[in-house]
């Protein structure tokens, strides 16, 4: 399995808070069957993201790891927040923020509400190069009021990443719901941990994977654990994707009987 969206780096956000809980998340990850990681810190008005020292960390981590034998890839991200300066940093420089330079964007909405103009942005970044990954929407309580605002930016090429927490029930019970109907249509592209410690957001997808698989098939769990995010972790187009439900029926030319009584056939 493959995690996306991961906050392992000690010390520069709400996520690990030393070395040695980095080290004990690595080895939890490693242990449920997790071979990448892509340590994606914050970047918002709270905490500064500077590539260069989120490199470093990797690096100084990656071979703490590898002297334990803890077989773990990391990879460069980050959780992206769409204030003014980040967008126009991202505009000018799409390998800043991307995952490992290679143009998928990680991009949270607040926890609550939603950022004015939002299709707009998501075009401006697309047009930049940038493909968005919109994370956790099943968290957000005007998305889960309202998930048909996901249909615009589904049709235009965003992608979903559902928390792992949230599909076997751990984010409450709105965001299992959400989560779970998200899954049934396939408008989700990815699974990830979103993990910030060892204990309440702890770096662990294997269960998740299963229901997944037991609930929807396991070619498609599959694509959300594995195909999807190698694919995002090395930049390349994702793979064939399954048929989503819900999304483009009302694009589709409707039968002579459907413009006759202006509804679906029975």
């Amino acid at each position: 399995m493959i995690d996306i969206h991961h906050h392992l780096l000690w010390g520069m956000d709400d996520g690990a808070s030393s070395l040695d809980n980095s080290v004990a998340m690595a080895k939890m990850a490693a242990a449920d069957g997790i071979t990448h990681v892509v340590c994606s810190p914050h970047a918002n008005g709270q905490y500064a993201y500077e590539p260069g020292i989120v490199a470093d960390k990797i690096q100084e981590l990656r071979q703490l790891l590898d002297s334990e034998n803890v077989g773990l890839k990391l990879g460069r991200g980050c959780d992206f927040h769409m204030s003014y300066e980040n967008i126009q940093e991202a505009k000018l420089d799409p390998q800043r923020y991307s995952i490992n330079g290679q143009g998928y964007l990680l991009v949270e909405v607040p926890d609550y509400g939603l950022p004015r103009g939002l299709t707009d942005i998501f075009y401006q970044l697309q047009l930049a190069g940038l493909t968005p990954i919109l994370t956790h929407p099943e968290r957000n309580p005007t998305l889960q009021s309202d998930p048909e605002r996901l249909i615009d930016w589904l049709r235009g090429g965003v992608l979903i990443q559902v928390t792992a927490g949230s599909v076997v029930g751990r984010m409450g019970k709105h965001a299992e719901r959400m989560a779970q109907s998200l899954l049934e249509k396939r408008w989700v592209h990815f699974l990830a941990t979103d993990a910030h410690n060892t204990s309440s957001r702890p770096p662990r997808m294997q269960e998740a994977l299963d229901l997944v698989a037991k609930r929807y098939g396991p070619d498609y769990a599959h694509l959300l654990c594995v195909s999807n995010p190698l694919a995002a972790f090395i930049g390349k187009p994702l793979p064939p994707q399954m048929e989503p439900l819900e999304l483009y029926e009302d694009l589709k030319p409707k039968s002579w009987w459907q413009r006759l009584v202006g509804g679906k056939d029975r």
